[in-house]
């Protein structure tokens, strides 16, 4: 029986727009940096800071730490205007679905590429709360862990912070490879969603157990506490 799902924000339970492909891209391009589509997508679902790192290097740009840094103070700024003039949203069907996984006992936390002082805001607008009542469970960002996706941490920490401990209880994933890659390597249930940038093809070539329309369609998949993976 399934004990806990984790999944990511921004294309997976989340409707941002967009807009954090545009923030991290021109936050990395206004260094002098290239971004490529594809090296963007690849660190898409990873810690924030790592990404842009990573993209400059990538780019041409030597990534200094004071800069990368400066590059992230300037991509919270981007988040915070853009989303101040378009507001993320639930994805369709995410609340009922995760209301009904609630109901059924499955706890359900989220992880993200973005820090504490990102998420938190996203929430409020939502109106996600997290604890005991609440529609979460827990909720773990990419600056409360040694290290993002695609290391383990962040699945880990939702499963301490809900008292779950066995890895084969679990479901975790997202629109991303780097989500897919993450529930792998922490030893979970992967579990892929179409309603980010990549298609099916894309993500059905990394481990998971599923790839499906969109969280959505996650409580009928899991009605069966004896259910096995498609």
């Amino acid at each position: 029986m399934i004990e806990l799902v984790v999944l990511d924000m921004a294309g997976t339970t989340v409707d941002e727009h967009g807009i954090v492909y545009r923030a991290l891209e021109d936050s990395v391009t206004d260094t002098g940096a290239s971004v490529d589509a594809a090296d963007l997508q690849t660190w898409m679902g990873a810690d924030k800071t790592e990404a842009i790192a990573a993209l400059m290097e990538l780019g041409g740009v030597t990534a200094d730490p004071g800069l990368v840094a400066r590059q992230f103070d300037h991509f919270r700024a981007l988040l915070a205007e853009r989303y101040a003039a378009n507001p993320p949203v639930a994805l369709p069907g995410v609340e009922e679905a995760l209301c009904e996984l609630k109901g059924r006992g499955i706890k359900v936390g989220l992880t993200t590429g973005f820090s504490r002082d990102v998420a938190g805001p996203i929430l409020e607008t939502l109106g996600w709360g997290i604890g005991e009542g609440q529609l979460l469970d827990a909720v773990v960002t990419s600056d409360e862990v040694a290290a993002g996706r695609p290391a383990p941490y962040m699945i880990h920490r939702v499963m301490e912070v809900t008292g779950v401990h066995d890895v084969r209880r679990v479901v975790a994933g997202g629109d991303t490879v780097v989500d897919l890659l993450a529930a792998c390597n922490a030893g979970v249930r992967g579990l892929g969603v179409l309603t980010g940038a990549l298609g099916r093809e894309e993500l059905e070539q990394h481990p998971h157990s599923w790839v499906l329309e969109g969280v959505r369609a996650l409580p009928s998949v899991l009605e069966s506490s004896l259910v096995s993976p498609k």
